[in-house]
Formats: C-alpha cells, structure tokens, sequence
C-alpha cells in the first residue's frame, strides 16, 4: 500500500536513512514501496537525548534507519532499559510495549511506544521539581 506524504515548507524527512530536506513549496509525494520513513516532527537529533528515555526513543530511532548496525543498538537499548527499571521500575508496562515492537522488528511502533516513555519521564521530572520549589528555605 503506497503512502502519501505532503510536506510543509522546508520541512524534513527522513526515507530509509536518506535526509531530505523540502524547498520553499509544500509539496506531496507518494512512497510506492515499504521503507523507514520518519517526518522531522518525530526525529531526535542525539543532542536532545539528554535524558534516559530520550536516549532510549534515539537509539529505536537508529534501530529504524540503520539496520545494518541493528545489533549494536539492541546492545545500547537493553543497557539503558536496565537502567530506567532500575531507576523507574513503574516504567515497566511502558518498557515492555516498546520491547515487544523491538522483538518482532516493528520499530516504528516501537518509536510510538518509547514516545510514552518520554512522556512519563517528562512529567516525572517536572513533578520533582515542583516539589523542590514547594520547600520551605532553611
């Protein structure tokens, strides 16, 4: 089933690892055959991964695009799930949705799925500093 992707201007996309990168015009397109395909909305550069989570959502992403490097990232991502458990072991329902995309090779699915995890840590965070603001100063 062929997709249709209509991009804004200077919009990018990412289609099995190629950047590209639209010009001043929107413009629509059609991807006749399956390929990995990421729109600039869904892309973590490796500077933003700056949280365990977010390193974890980089390196599905990497998983995704580059799959002659696919047992290397497998590498990294178990490593930084045992961190997050270890650290956050209410993430386990989160964890577990994304590994099983990861497990069947649907890691599309499985950028879905560490999206949530980036959500709750978001929110975790920003819980803790409230918390540390509502102090009272000695």
């Amino acid at each position: 089933m062929a997709l249709k992707i209509t991009l804004k201007p200077y919009e990018k996309l990412v289609i099995g690892g190629a950047v590209i990168t639209n010009g001043p015009t929107r413009c629509a397109f059609t991807v006749e055959n399956k390929v990995p395909i990421l729109r600039e909305k869904n892309i973590l550069s490796e500077s933003k991964a700056t949280t365990t989570c977010r390193k974890i959502y980089y390196t599905i992403q990497l998983m995704y695009i580059d799959e002659p490097n696919l047992a290397a990232y497998h590498k990294t991502y178990w490593n930084l799930v045992k961190l997050l458990l270890q650290a956050a072991p209410g993430t386990m329902p989160l964890v577990d949705g994304a590994s099983d995309c990861i497990l069947r090779n649907d890691f599309y699915q499985a950028l879905k799925a560490a999206r949530k995890l980036i959500e709750y840590e978001d929110k975790a965070i920003a819980l803790h500093k409230n918390r540390q603001s509502e102090r009272p100063a000695l």
